[in-house]
């Protein structure tokens, strides 16, 4: 049993990050569970707070490590299949900060020992960083030039975390200046380091030699995109017209990085599917469905009176957040894990959790969206929303139980 648990494997790596990602679900259920049952024991700002940092920091930023690791690392010996020593010990030094802020953010929100462990957090992604940085910089390659961009944006978008301090005790919290720092930090988390982070991921296994010219100007583009795009949450809180011409301009930069990015995988694409299972082809399948749907948003977002009103409907701005975080950077985290066989496809209670895992998904964005559209039209709750939401909540929590136990029986065969 022992073995079973060993902290140096990759599986075990990925068994935490998952873990990790089933307490932030329960949390969100509970939340839900909070709204359906008006069970006024439980705080829910605190809990929300615990949500969105676990998942963020625990689930996401904890994968994304660990597939750094395991795809762009060089080992120390090649025939080991351990990762160095220092990412080991790194990885569970950050997951105790993750466990920290598990505990500290639901019992009083932002306090003393949530705000140490969620800057500790900060201050070891930055260690991890500098690792990869070293390991990796002599690479030249489109998908080590997308991690590069990953890592810049993810120390650049802490920027924002480090002037809260400062805006909360001399402007207030309610102050534009506080508001935007929030703002710049999950813009340049989500549309820069995560999702540069994944779409490197993706390259690296796809292992397909791709054309520099046009990963050139895709990628170009996006990060010219990801910059400008930044000019929309600024328009929130700073009534400038020029902010909307420059975010319309973004937009359209993102869709023309993304045509580029088609024309540059377009070769591959025979290739894809002639080798992706049935499971991998669901997910990424779900990705791209995710993805044309977010820039779609963006799109209406261009048209003045929804871009005014669509941050002040919740269920628009909790259905964007989760559009991106679980759609396409948990499906692109979840597709590269399966062709790894990290996620073992031949295992039956996998496949059931991807497909339960799915169908929770669309379920959830599918009300949140359209309970955002009646409240838009003034056209009031949808019958049967929060009993909706929270069934929707159920299948992701079964999901990741699903996709956990396939990983605690791939461990238990690989002893055996």
């Amino acid at each position: 049993m022992r073995d079973l648990f060993k902290i140096n494997t990759v599986e075990s790596w990925v068994l935490c990050c998952f873990f990790n990602f089933l307490i932030a679900s329960i949390m969100g259920l509970l939340m839900r569970f909070v709204t359906l049952f008006h069970f006024s024991s439980i705080n829910y700002s605190f809990l929300l707070h615990a949500h969105s940092h676990v998942a963020m920091l625990g689930w996401v930023y904890m994968t994304i490590y660990v597939l750094i690791v395991y795809l762009f690392i060089p080992k120390d010996n090649p025939k080991d299949k351990r990762c160095k020593p220092i990412y080991n010990q790194l990885f569970w030094i950050t997951e105790l900060t993750v466990i920290g802020m598990m505990i500290s953010f639901p019992l009083q929100g932002y306090a003393f020992f949530s705000i140490v462990f969620s800057t500790t957090h900060i201050l070891l992604s930055y260690v991890f960083c500098i690792l990869v940085w070293k390991d990796t910089y002599k690479e030249k390659t489109p998908e080590s030039k997308l991690l590069s961009a990953a890592i810049l944006f993810m120390v650049f978008s802490t920027f924002g975390v480090w002037c809260l301090g400062p805006a909360l005790s001399m402007l207030g919290q309610q102050n534009a200046f506080y508001q935007i720092a929030i703002q710049f930090f999950l813009h340049f988390q989500f549309n820069g380091w995560f999702l540069f982070a994944v779409l490197a991921l993706f390259l690296k296994q796809a292992k397909r030699n791709l054309k520099e010219e046009m990963f050139n100007k895709f990628f170009v583009l996006l990060i010219l995109s990801t910059f400008l795009t930044m000019a929309l949450p600024v328009s929130w809180y700073v009534k400038n017209e020029m902010l909307k011409w420059i975010n319309i301009f973004g937009v359209l930069l993102q869709i023309l990085a993304f045509v580029y990015f088609y024309k540059m995988v377009k070769p591959h694409l025979s290739y894809f599917k002639s080798n992706l299972n049935t499971t991998t082809k669901y997910i990424y399948g779900l990705v791209l469905f995710s993805l044309v749907l977010k820039i779609g948003i963006q799109l209406l977002n261009l048209m003045p009176d929804l871009a005014e009103v669509s941050h002040q409907i919740r269920n628009f701005v909790i259905g964007f957040i989760h559009l991106t975080a679980l759609g396409i950077i948990t499906g692109i985290l979840f597709g590269v894990l399966i062709e790894n066989k990290i996620l073992d496809n031949k295992y039956k209670i996998l496949r059931y959790g991807i497909k339960t895992f799915i169908l929770g998904y669309s379920m959830n964005e599918l009300l949140l969206f359209v309970q955002g559209g009646l409240f838009y039209l003034g056209w009031g709750k949808l019958f049967g929303y929060f009993e909706g939401i929270f069934i929707a909540g159920v299948l992701i929590v079964v999901s990741i139980m699903l996709i956990m136990i396939s990983i605690l029986n791939k461990k238990q065969e690989s002893i055996y």
